[in-house]
């Protein structure tokens, strides 16, 4: 009996949140006194995920699974689970994992608790911490169920070195026609920049930035630090920036080590949705707006005249340490 793990990939390369995720269940593994074996499906580079305590892969490689399908992926993840007699699923917070995760529960007729933050208070009862409300608390949860799914709150446990010698091995789970009662005719995807969901500085703009002609600092700040570009909803609304950059509660959620928000005062869907972010910074000219109250840091000035010259201190910055 292992602790299993859904690790997700794009393009046969583990994003982040596979590590973070991987970590999470050696630890609840480590607590259990078993092993971590981990579903990929068609990556080439399972041995990575052996840094994170994972002892076994199984690599789905069918073609009909190279875009996802959450009850496909679903079947096959809970397939490798009866496989494995695993009793622990372990998930992420992404949107495909949010899909995943009641679907899984539901074949294993299994306890689900999203957005867990911290390895489990014990597991005997299996009690686990999870942020509530919008991130505004925390609900201490106790699952009952033979099998268990968690799903780990992206950003909140971390991604931990526990090297294990990994075995991989090919599995074919048993999908059938009817597990693609929904197909993606079609996916858009922006490439060359960092995405919301993985990046771990995300430089956002809103309405103070007066239209979609003044977005070249956003995106120049951004390129600097390695960051992802995001907006508030207004701006999405307007259409100056697509709707996949709107961030907040009604949008993507963010959960960065840095948080940069210019010109965004700061709208309780918009807090609900950053407020997994580590460290918030705030550049607005209104000393009132409601962001300040929320943010580690603030600088009450015009973003026009403050972001120009963050930009040159971090040029200069670059080239000195370069």
């Amino acid at each position: 009996m292992s602790v299993l793990v859904y690790t997700e990939s794009e393009n046969g390369k583990f994003k982040k949140t596979a590590f973070e995720v991987a970590s999470y269940a050696y630890a609840v593994a480590q607590q259990l006194g078993t092993t971590v074996t981990a579903v990929s499906f068609h990556t080439d580079s399972s041995d990575t995920l052996g840094n994170y305590g994972v002892s076994k892969v199984l690599n789905i490689g069918n073609d009909n699974l190279k875009t996802f399908n959450a009850k496909a992926f679903a079947h096959a993840i809970t397939e490798a689970a009866e496989k494995e007699d695993s009793k622990v699923i372990i998930i992420g917070s992404s949107t495909d994992s949010k899909y995943l995760a009641p679907i899984i529960a539901a074949k294993l007729k299994a306890g689900y608790a999203p957005n867990v933050v911290t390895a489990p208070d014990s597991t005997s009862p299996f009690k686990v911490k999870r942020t509530v409300f919008s991130n505004k608390g925390f609900a201490y949860t106790t699952i009952n169920t033979d099998s268990k799914v968690i799903g780990v709150s992206n950003n909140s446990f971390g991604a931990i070195e526990n090297n294990t010698t990994v075995v991989a091995e090919d599995f074919s789970p048993t999908i059938a026609d009817t597990d693609f009662s929904t197909k993606s005719i079609k996916v858009d995807k922006v490439v060359g920049k960092a995405t919301i969901a993985d990046a771990d500085i995300v430089v956002s703009g809103g309405r103070g930035l007066k239209g979609p002609e003044n977005w070249g600092m956003i995106e120049e700040l951004a390129d600097i630090l390695g960051a992802a570009t995001a907006c508030s909803k207004p701006v999405s609304d307007l259409g100056w920036r697509p709707h996949s950059e709107h961030v907040g509660q009604t949008g993507k959620p963010v959960a960065s080590n840095l948080y940069i928000a210019i010109g965004i005062s700061g709208a309780i869907q918009h807090l609900a949705g950053i407020s997994a972010s580590k460290i918030k910074v705030v550049i607005n000219i209104n000393p009132e707006a409601p962001f300040f109250k929320a943010a580690d840091y603030g600088i009450v000035g015009d973003a026009f005249e403050v972001v120009p010259i963050l930009i040159e201190k971090l040029n200069e910055f670059k080239a000195q340490n370069a």
